[in-house]
């Protein structure tokens, strides 16, 4: 059957198994080339054999799905988005994904810009011109999704490939 899923996505059993039965030596660290050779492998072979914007689609859609769970798991107890962006800030640096922080939003949590320092994709990356942190705007995405029960569009608007040496997110209710 085609449509059978072989690996559903599940914290439990992916994300958060049990690492001190299954790396008792080597623990939960990595370096960062290790996560974007796996990353960017991926996404040269779905490039490959889907084109460009079905990837990024992709990628967008994954990280709407990790960011839900990302939220369960390590920020569901915040009440309001200033709680919410310690938590998101606190957590980020804790795990190595960057530096993030609030740079703008709208009293009525419409509308926010969020930065991005030290990016796990893509700091240190020559410039393009193109953005390349569609995952993350995924991931942010499924964050506030989850936090505030409405649905979001997340676009980056900045990023360390277009020279900017920031990643930039404005992140909007969806119309």
């Amino acid at each position: 059957m085609e449509n059978e899923r072989k690996y559903k996505f599940d914290w439990d059993t992916t994300v958060g198994a049990d690492m001190e039965l299954a790396r008792p030596s080597l623990g939960t660290a990595t370096r960062v080339e290790v996560y974007r050779l796996f990353q960017f492998s991926l996404r040269d072979i779905l490039e490959q054999h889907c084109g460009t914007g079905k990837t990024d689609e992709l990628f967008r859609e994954a990280g709407i799905m990790a960011g839900k769970v990302f939220f369960d798991k390590f920020l569901s107890d915040a009440k309001t988005t200033s709680e919410l962006a310690v938590k998101i800030q606190a957590s980020f640096n804790t795990l190595g994904i960057g530096i993030f922080r609030v740079e703008d939003s709208v009293g009525d949590n419409s509308h926010f810009v969020f930065t991005m320092e030290e990016d796990l994709n893509c700091s240190g990356f020559p410039d393009t011109s193109d953005v390349v942190c569609v995952y993350d705007e995924g991931f942010i995405q499924g964050v506030l999704e989850s936090f505030s029960g409405k649905e979001f569009t997340v676009r980056e608007i900045d990023c360390w490939s277009t020279g900017a040496r920031t990643c930039r997110f404005e992140a909007k209710i969806a119309s």
